[in-house]
C-alpha cells in the first residue's frame, strides 16, 4: 500500500516578526503578512468526491462532503499571504447564494464556511524565474511585504490612468515616427513635374 506523507514545514520566528513588522497586525492581533509552506496550507473545498480502490482503480464510493485540500498546486514552496478582512467576501447570505452548490439533492458550500475572520489570500510565492525553490529568509519575507504595502499607497485608478496615458503617448510617437518613415519614402510632388505659373 502506498501511503502519501506530505512534507510540512513552519516559517522560522525571525521570518514572522520581520513580516509583522513590515505589515503590521489586523484587528484579531494577528499579522497582516505571513509566510506558509505550500503542503501545510489547507483550505475547504466542497463538492462531490470519488474513492477509487488504489490496486484496482476501481470506483469504490462517491462522496459529498466538505473537506480540506492543499490551497497551492506549488506545494514545496515559500508562500507569502496578506489577510484580508471578511467584509471583502460580502455577508454571509452573499457568500451562501455565491457559494453553495447542490449534489445529489445536497447543499454544500463549494468554498467552505464564511470566513467570519477574515482569511489569508495568496500574495507571492518564492521562486526563481525559472520556477525553482527559494529557501525563505527573514530578509526576502520582509522586502515582499514591504513592496506590497508601498505599492498599496496608490490607487489603482491613478496607476491605471497613467499607463493608458503612456500607451497613448507610445501610439502617437510611433504614428509620427510612420508617418515621417512614409513621408520620406515618398519623392516630392510623386515624381509630377511641378511648374510655377505667375
Amino acid at each position: 500500500m502506498i501511503r502519501v506523507v506530505r512534507e510540512t514545514h513552519e516559517p522560522p520566528e525571525n521570518v514572522a516578526q520581520r513580516l509583522e513588522c513590515a505589515g503590521g497586525v489586523n484587528p484579531f492581533g494577528e499579522p497582516n503578512y505571513r509566510a506558509v509552506w505550500g503542503w501545510n496550507r489547507l483550505a475547504w473545498i466542497g463538492g462531490k468526491f470519488a474513492e477509487s480502490d488504489p490496486a484496482t482503480g476501481s470506483l469504490l464510493r462517491e462522496l459529498v462532503e466538505l473537506r480540506q485540500e492543499p490551497k497551492y498546486s506549488a506545494v514545496n514552496r515559500w508562500h507569502i499571504e496578506r489577510w484580508v478582512p471578511p467584509e471583502i467576501y460580502g455577508s454571509p447570505h452573499q457568500w451562501y447564494s455565491q457559494t453553495v452548490e447542490r449534489e445529489n439533492g445536497v447543499s454544500i458550500p463549494a468554498l467552505g464556511p464564511y470566513p467570519s475572520r477574515g482569511e489569508y489570500e495568496h500574495c507571492f510565492t518564492l521562486e526563481d524565474p525559472r520556477g525553482e525553490f527559494v529557501q525563505l529568509t527573514s530578509t526576502v519575507a520582509e522586502h515582499i511585504a514591504s513592496a506590497i504595502e508601498w505599492s498599496r499607497k496608490f490607487p489603482r485608478s491613478s496607476r491605471r490612468t497613467r499607463l493608458y496615458e503612456r500607451e497613448r503617448r507610445d501610439e502617437r510617437n510611433y504614428e509620427q515616427w510612420a508617418y515621417d518613415a512614409l513621408d520620406d519614402a515618398v519623392p516630392a510632388f510623386h515624381k509630377q513635374p511641378f511648374v510655377t505659373v505667375l
